[in-house]
């Protein structure tokens, strides 16, 4: 057996030791977390930041020479080099990684352009001119301009379809399912009307295409790029760092009000991030009232007997249960058993189609508050246990039944333990992956859980996450360096929300406390 002064130490520096120690443990566990942000920051923004274009001369590698518009991206472990350009046969954009020895030169082109379209791909080119209807063709000085009369005349499409020929069509429809005649005088009203509005749009949508953008390539070929089609026309080989900044900041707005484009290539994660932050929502106002009743009986109402042990143990021991499992039990009760029922109850004019019986966010929320209760169960009874008994006896002496000194003593003063709880389960529900992929997230969903139709939030629709973009992501990662800072820019978001969701939880658990624990 070693005695205490088996190393030599005597008490004083024994401490001093220990202390070292969790010093020097607390320090690299630091360290490893602000390098992990650092990484992740620095990758992130690199999705945003304008890169330069090149004008690359060299040799295939089947020996045949090329000449293409390209961003250069240089491989860290050295040796080749990475291009993603344009040329006549790619116009959209391709990439290729080729040796040093394979570039013959590089050449800066302060007139060329990043084009990026509505639909996420982009291309590399010279800008030429602009041509518009019954004018002589503009110079790209007026390209602004342009794209706001463009715009103008898409938003007046847009209107007329959806405030026009949205509700016609839906009329018709109804007369349809009446068997109402064709020659029926307001059903031909209808169908006159329709027919006018569709000619407007048609005309409209001619008009549009009239407005050309026309650019050339690096073998001096030309291409046409329809103005509707274009999202932005950025000069990122002549810019200043202020003016990169400012693309900087304009592309994270697009990144945070955008839907994700090209199989989630590019383009914005706004459907993930509202999906994220809802389906938090949910699972907060279903796992806090729960846990904390399951809590309070057991800590005020359960006697101490084996049978309460055994809950408590079974309660930690849920926190340790691997997180698919969870999503395995969410897919199996929750929406097949649960949402069939549901479906024979109240939907079953919609089957063999299901409607709560397939995965959702409802079940999602569900399915992580689950998850999250043992959390929200543990760190409440914990709360409760810090309320001095004295304050309990207090409250009794003073004519209080056990409800009222429960709800008017007790939980008020375990109120911050409580929230420190929900921390907990917000932080991990929203960066789980694995059970919502069985539960409701998807990797692209085409409409958003909330939108202006009756009921308004539909709790049967499948949703995005950032999470699932996230794992997505990883996939593109492995050839395209874009796609992978976009992976870890969308890392970086979730981070941004679980901070701001736990802050705001934070602030209020500190409100809590000095309301009623310091006065």
């Amino acid at each position: 057996m070693l005695s205490r002064q088996s190393f030599g130490l005597n008490a004083v520096q024994r401490q001093s030791f220990v202390i070292s120690l969790t010093a020097f443990f607390t320090s690299l566990l630091l360290i490893a977390l602000v390098s992990v942000l650092i990484l992740i920051g620095m990758r992130g923004m690199a999705y945003f930041w304008p890169e330069p274009i090149y004008m690359v001369t060299g040799k295939q590698p089947d020996g045949s020479a090329f000449t293409v518009f390209a961003n250069v991206f240089e491989d860290p472990s050295g040796g080749d080099v990475r291009l993603k350009y344009s040329d006549s046969q790619t116009p959209y954009g391709s990439q290729k990684q080729l040796a040093e020895d394979q570039v013959e030169s590089l050449d800066l082109i302060p007139e060329s352009a990043e084009i990026k379209f509505q639909d996420g791909r982009r291309v590399l080119a010279i800008p030429e001119y602009i041509v518009v209807p019954s004018k002589p063709a503009q110079g790209l000085e007026k390209i602004n301009a342009v794209m706001d009369e463009v715009a103008l005349i898409t938003a007046q499409i847009e209107e007329l379809n959806t405030q026009r020929l949205a509700p016609i069509h839906e009329a018709l429809s109804q007369f349809d399912k009446r068997d109402v005649d064709e020659d029926a005088p307001a059903r031909e009203k209808l169908v006159a009307s329709f027919t006018e509005y569709q000619k407007r749009v048609e005309a409209l949508e001619s008009t549009r295409e009239e407005y050309e953008l026309w650019v050339t390539f690096a073998d001096k070929s030309a291409f046409v790029i329809p103005m509707s089609d274009i999202q932005s026309v950025d000069f990122v080989s002549r810019l200043s760092t202020f003016e990169k900044w400012k693309v900087v900041f304009s592309e994270i707005g697009v990144f945070l009000s955008d839907s994700p484009k090209q199989a989630n290539t590019s383009g914005g994660v706004f459907p993930a991030l509202f999906g994220t932050v809802l389906m938090v929502f949910l699972m907060t106002i279903i796992v806090t009232p729960f846990g904390v009743l399951a809590a309070i009986y057991l800590s005020e109402y359960a006697p101490h007997s084996a049978l309460t042990t055994t809950i408590r143990v079974s309660v930690s021991n849920m926190a340790g249960v691997p997180s698919i499992v969870y999503g395995v039990f969410g897919l199996g009760f929750f929406v097949y058993t649960l949402g069939g029922s549901i479906d024979e109850l109240l939907f079953s004019d919609a089957l063999p189609s299901p409607t709560m019986g397939s995965p959702g966010i409802f079940w999602a929320a569900l399915t992580m508050a689950i998850l999250t209760l043992p959390v929200v169960i543990v760190a409440t009874e914990e709360g409760l246990r810090r309320v001095p008994e004295g304050l309990k006896t207090g409250s009794y002496a003073l004519g209080a039944t056990k409800f009222e000194t429960i709800v008017r003593t007790v939980l008020p003063i375990a109120s911050p333990g409580i929230m420190t709880g929900v921390i907990l389960a917000i932080a991990r529900a929203a960066g789980e992956v694995a059970p919502l992929m069985l539960v409701g997230a998807v990797k692209f969903a085409p409409a958003l859980p909330i939108d202006g139709e009756f009921p308004y939030l539909h709790l049967d629709r499948q949703f995005m996450h950032l999470g699932v973009l996230i794992y997505d992501g990883a996939f593109h990662s492995q050839t395209d360096g874009k796609s992978a800072s976009m992976m870890f820019a969308a890392c970086l978001l979730l981070l941004i929300v679980v901070f701001i969701l736990n802050i705001l939880a934070v602030l209020l658990r500190a409100r809590l406390r000095k309301r009623y624990i310091t006065g």
